[in-house]
Parts: C-alpha cells; structure tokens; sequence
C-alpha cells in the first residue's frame, strides 16, 4: 500500500465508524430549520453560503463526536452482542485512543462553527455537548435512553433555525419536538434486534422493559405525534400547499415502515430503520424548499 493510499484507507475507516452515512437523517431537518428560519427572517429561502457552511459542519462535528464516542464506551458491550462483535472497536480495527481523537476533533469543529454562526449557538453549545457525551451512558441505568437521543439529534433541527435567527421561536421549539419523536420511533424499532441480548446483559431500553408488542405501538404512537407536529410546524411557519404535500408523503413513509416490522417478523428493522427513514428525511428537506421557493 502505498503513502497516499494508506492514509485514505484510514479515512474511509473512521467514516465506516462513525457510519457517516447516517449523517443523512438529521441533516435534512437542520437544513429546514435554516430554510424556514430565512424565508421569515429574511425574506428569501437562502441565508448564504456562509451560513450553510458552518451549519453543514456543525452538524458533522456533532454526530461524527456522538458517534466515535459511542462506539468507543460501548465497545465492551459491543464486544459481548453477536450482532455488534465485528465492529471497528471491539474487533480491533480501531483502537478506543483513536475514536476519542476522532471524538475530540469533531467537538472541536462544532465549537468553530457555533462560534462562527450567532451568540446563542456558542451558548447552546456545551449543552449539546453534555446530551451527545452522556447518551451512550442512559442505556446503563434508563429505559428513557431513546428520549434522550432524540433531544440529542432533536437540537439539530433547532440549531438550523437559530444559526439564522440568532433566538428560539416557535418554529424551532416545534422543529425540535418533531426531530425527537422521531428518533425516539426508529429507534425503539432498532432495538427489537437486541431483545434478547438487553434482557441478558442488563442493557435498557423500552423493547426490554416492555416488550416487543407494546413497543411498537408505543413507536407507532410517537411517530404518529411527529406527524402531527409536521402539520404545527407548517401553521406556525405559514407554509403552503406544497410543505404539506410533503407532510403527507411522510405519514406515508411512516405508514410503510411500520407495515413491514411486526413482532413476529424483525427481518425488515434495517430497512424500515434506514432506507424508510433516508426517504423521509428526504422529503422533509425537498417539501419545505420548495414550498419556501414558490411562497
């Protein structure tokens, strides 16, 4: 292998990692936060390229660090879970020094960027990372674990609003909400796989406290709470016909995503959990910048 090679080989393993391609999930929700934010604030759909930017690499510093360190704490477990062993950590691709490196540069490109935005996102800030350092821990003493990650990646879709804004409105209260019941959905769903495991090794979660029926009535409940704070968060930002297109498409995502995961068949959670969620993600991001471009 040779020097140029090596190094980029390494990239794409902490990519790997931190599974950057997952980055696509909270993204599109920062990125209507900041739309929303500047047809109100400012009159046109674009804040700038300044602007974006800087969002663009808060929102990478911030789940590349909650990610490295994730993998990192968790590693021992990981190590224990027939479906997690061959992870980069407990495998031995990446050593834990290197995941907290990885860690410790990403918090220190949000830091740059919250800088660079407005006052309230430098304020904000520590908070944020106080949720993203302490989630791989709730799993140890807490069932609410999936509420906490939503918080956690919820401040995104708020962090987009007031990087232009420079204050909380309604709109970004409400985006926030909307990110959490989200997450805590899909995330609830991504745990059935490791029903059996939580139960044995103490870990929380609410398929292990619950079950897994009552589980997935408990997601379809809060997935159906982020449906309808999709149509609040429309009202309040004044949105058209097209944002609720959009907020349609979704409840049709999330309709198809609880139809194909059932108790007695979890063979489809990958794909309810990622492809599923990229599409909504997805439709959220193209419903509300066109709606914004033909207000």
């Amino acid at each position: 292998m040779n020097a140029v090679s090596k190094p980029l080989e390494r990239f794409k393993t902490y990519l790997e990692l931190v599974k950057f391609e997952h980055t696509v999930f909270a993204l599109p929700f920062a990125y209507a936060g900041l739309f929303l934010a500047s047809k109100s604030e400012l009159g046109t759909w674009f804040p700038g390229f300044t602007v974006l930017f800087w969002v663009t690499l808060a929102m990478i510093g911030a789940r590349t660090a909650a990610m490295a360190l994730n993998r990192v704490i968790d590693a021992a477990i990981d190590a224990r879970n027939p479906r997690t062993s061959m992870r980069h950590v407990p495998k031995g691709a990446v050593k834990p020094l290197e995941g907290y490196a990885l860690a410790a540069v990403s918090l220190l490109v949000l830091g740059l960027s919250a800088w660079q935005l407005n006052p309230l996102c430098l304020m904000l800030m520590p908070l944020a990372v106080v949720f993203l350092v302490l989630y791989p821990y709730t799993k140890r003493f807490t069932w609410l674990c999936h509420l906490w990650l939503g918080i956690t990646d919820g401040a995104a879709a708020a962090g987009g609003y007031i990087a232009v804004t420079g204050r909380f409105d309604a709109t970004a209260w409400l985006l926030w909400l909307v990110v959490i019941f989200w997450m805590v959905g899909l995330d609830v769903i991504y745990a059935t796989q490791d029903y059996d495991f939580d139960r044995e090794n103490g870990i929380n979660s609410i398929p292990q406290r619950f079950g897994i029926p009552q589980s997935l009535e408990m997601a379809k409940l809060t997935h159906a709470m982020m449906w309808a704070l999709l149509l609040a968060v429309g009202i309040v930002a004044g949105s058209g016909i097209v944002y609720y297109l959009g907020v349609m498409i979704m409840g049709a995502i999330l309709w198809y995503e609880h139809s194909i995961v059932n108790p007695k068949d979890l063979t489809r959670v990958n794909e309810a959990f990622f492809n599923a969620n990229t599409w909504l993600a997805l439709t959220m991001i193209a419903s509300v910048v066109l709606d914004v471009l033909l207000r």
